[in-house]
């Protein structure tokens, strides 16, 4: 209860504007300003209780509390490990950070490639910390985490070996701001271990909030150059590298001085004419600041002499800084990989940089309910949840020479790095995208079953399923509306994302949901109704008072019940047949008489039909998938979130229903829609009670 009640206060918040960089979420609910002003008014350094400064911290394996590599280990401040330490000392630049004995350097190469946009390394680094003004020995960063800005308090006790810093650490030894960002970084994720291995683009991500691709360059599209153009064009953040096949090529610097396993960022695209012919080329920047290219285009080569002095001013030719030109054919050649970090427009401040445009939900998949896995699963692969995506204007400029919308789709998991310390792996997982028929479009208050996604094939899919953090394709579609379906490979996978889809054009997107409603068949009967034969075992069932108690109705529901072969039911519980009485009980004598009970044999039989139909497998109970349709004949329109809460309920550790199981579910609905409609007077939708009025209908 208290896990959905979280749920829907977060998508709340959310839905008011929490979670920007601006608003940030306070991580564990610590208050930066709050915490800071007290430690100074009571002249103490703050010491952060959700992040010790103890084994756990550290790591739970390799940097577990009986690792040979976390002994000796005191955690210090920085005041005393040197005279004078500095938070930032005249900006930040890729000289403060230094690797140190932890395997993160994909995350300390985001940090370098962020020093060169000191806009954009504000974001995560906010302004006015420092070790001389208002000092508390509390620190605060920023960080996007799926799907939302949260605000990280620290406090700055940092892991020591030897009285030197065990992990990042600026070069000259008294800057900090960087060990502290790693700290803040390692809270998030539940510890230092947490950050060993990983991909530069997701501390991108995570710095930026922006969504990540990557190009294999040996399977390049021919329309690669194009599109590192349009990135430049709209800000992104590019970074590539060469791939290491052992680990003695680590840093290896090859014949032509480019570094293997290094993180370089690619900073410029631009078109030359030489010797009369037209030349792509790019810029590359070595975080080192030195070690350069020496082939074609480099700093001294004689290709440059063949350029118009002009034009060479304007592609920022300069020596000797660690940034260097190169033929866009020799990057092919050289380089492994190339990441773009696709900004998302709140990132960037200038009107002159082209912006994408972003939209992105939050999702779940519950096993029972929406984990169907992927279309292999005909079954179950249409309760998976649903998105639309309306496209309506073409590219401007297509990258590849086509009319079409481009897009970017991203399917990201919730808290892998968190997932490691209990044993467990991401899902694999993947999307497909289909058309949305006729019939359908312009509507959103639905939930398109197998008989729409089975009789089509996907226009598009992602590039494979796969146990990533995050999955990312660019497509290009022809106007029109589509359903994207993300799932899990594997049907019955719990799992928790974050949907992201940045188009070039404005879109419209939305979440494909049933709107919750109810159409209740009331049964208006008068005694004279009932016919004799049902009076007349009526009165053999109530006895003198000629009234059912809910003691009495579970005995007589539970031996009507065990009479029958075709479902299954291990009793009925003293609850439903409570709930029973509270919903049909029209005198409030706390018990059935006549007329009441036989509104519920009217019910039951209902319910029976119901049942029977929807066990398509002639099982004796239906499944949580088969549940759906089943509340449908009942008359109760659940969307997704409901019917996880309902499932989560009722049914077995099997995620099926019984017939008891089956009818408890269905009378409890049927109550709290009756409660909710006599509360909603005016018919808005809402209502609003105290804590009195929520306690009392919540127990009944």
């Amino acid at each position: 209860m208290s896990s959905i009640a979280s749920r829907v206060a977060r998508k709340q918040a959310l839905a008011d504007g929490l979670g920007s960089n601006d608003t940030a979420i306070k991580y564990n609910k610590q208050d930066f300003e709050l915490l800071q002003k007290q430690c100074l008014q009571k002249g103490i350094l703050f010491s952060d209780d959700t992040f010790p400064a103890k084994p756990s911290s550290l790591g739970y394996k390799e940097l577990g509390p009986y690792s040979s590599k976390t002994r000796g280990v005191v955690w210090k401040r920085p005041t005393e490990l040197c005279a004078n330490p500095q938070f930032i000392v005249g900006g930040a630049s890729r000289t403060d950070i230094c690797q140190g004995a932890l395997g993160d350097c994909w995350l300390l190469a985001a940090i370098a490639s962020l020093t060169l946009d000191q806009e954009i390394l504000a974001r995560v680094v906010p302004s006015g910390q420092s070790f001389q003004e208002n000092y508390a020995g509390i620190f605060h960063f920023q960080f996007w985490q799926y799907g939302a800005w949260v605000d990280v308090v620290i406090d700055d006790l940092l892991p020591t070996k030897d009285g030197q810093l065990l992990f990042v650490h600026s070069a000259e030894g008294s800057e900090f701001w960087s060990a502290l960002l790693e700290k803040a970084y390692a809270k998030v994720n539940g510890s230092y271990e947490a950050l060993s291995g990983g991909s530069t683009i997701e501390g991108f991500e995570d710095f930026t909030g922006g969504i990540a691709e990557t190009y294999e360059l040996s399977k390049a599209p021919p329309f690669l150059f194009k599109i590192i153009t349009k990135a430049l064009q709209r800000g992104s953040l590019l970074g590539c590298s060469i791939d290491i096949t052992n680990s003695r090529d680590t840093e290896a610097i090859t014949p032509m001085k480019l570094v293997k396993g290094h993180a370089y960022s690619l900073t410029g695209a631009e078109e030359v004419q030489y010797r009369g012919s037209t030349v792509q080329l790019v810029r590359i920047r070595n975080p080192w600041g030195q070690v350069e290219w020496i082939g074609p285009w480099s700093d001294d080569s004689r290709e440059w002499s063949y350029i118009d002095p002009n034009e060479k001013a304007k592609l920022d030719y300069s020596a000797d800084d660690g940034e260097f030109w190169m033929s866009f054919s020799d990057f092919l050649r050289n380089y492994s990989r190339l990441e773009i970090c696709n900004l998302t427009p709140d990132t960037l401040s200038s009107d002159e940089v082209h912006k994408w445009n972003s939209y992105q939900f939050e999702g779940l998949w519950r096993v029972g309910s929406t984990a169907g896995g992927c279309r292999n699963n005909p079954a179950t692969f249409s309760s998976n949840p649903q998105f639309t995506i309306k496209l309506d204007e073409v590219d401007d400029d297509p990258h590849d020479g086509k009319d079409g919308c481009t897009f970017l789709l991203g399917l990201m998991q919730k808290d892998g790095r968190k997932l490691r310390q209990t044993g467990n792996d991401l899902n694999t997982v993947g999307f497909a995208i289909y058309k949305v028929p006729d019939e359908y479009k312009g509507r959103t208050n639905i939930h398109l079953g197998p008989d729409v996604l089975l009789r089509q094939q996907a226009v598009a899919m992602s590039d494979t399923f796969i146990n990533l953090r995050e999955i990312c394709n660019r497509m290009k579609l022809p106007p029109g509306e589509y359903v994207v379906v993300p799932s899990t490979f594997e049907p019955h996978k719990n799992g928790s994302f974050i949907l992201r889809f940045f188009s070039e054009k404005e879109a419209s997107t939305s979440r494909m949901d049933h709107d919750v409603k109810a159409n209740i068949k009331e049964h208006n009967v008068s005694e004279g109704d009932v016919d004799p034969g049902f009076k007349q075992l009526f009165s053999q069932i109530a006895g003198k008072d000629s009234e059912i108690s809910p003691f009495e109705l579970r005995i007589i529901l539970d031996k009507v019940v065990s009479q029958r072969t075709d479902i299954k039911h291990d009793g009925f519980t003293l609850d439903t047949c409570r709930n029973i009485v509270s919903l049909l009980d029209t005198d409030g004598s706390g018990t059935l008489g006549l007329v009441e009970f036989h509104v519920l044999w009217l019910k039951l039989q209902k319910y029976l039909e119901i049942f029977q139909h929807c066990d398509s497998d002639r099982s004796g109970t239906i499944s949580s998938h088969e549940l759906r349709g089943a509340l449908l004949e009942a008359g109760f329109q659940l969307n997704n979130t409901v019917l996880q809460a309902v499932v989560g309920r009722f049914a077995n550790a099997q995620y099926a229903m019984d017939f008891d199981s089956f009818v408890g579910c269905l009378i409890r609905i049927e109550m709290l829609f009756k409660m909710f409609n006599t509360l909603d007077r005016d018919k808005t939708g809402k209502i609003q009670l105290d804590v009195m009025q929520w306690l009392c209908l919540a127990v009944n």
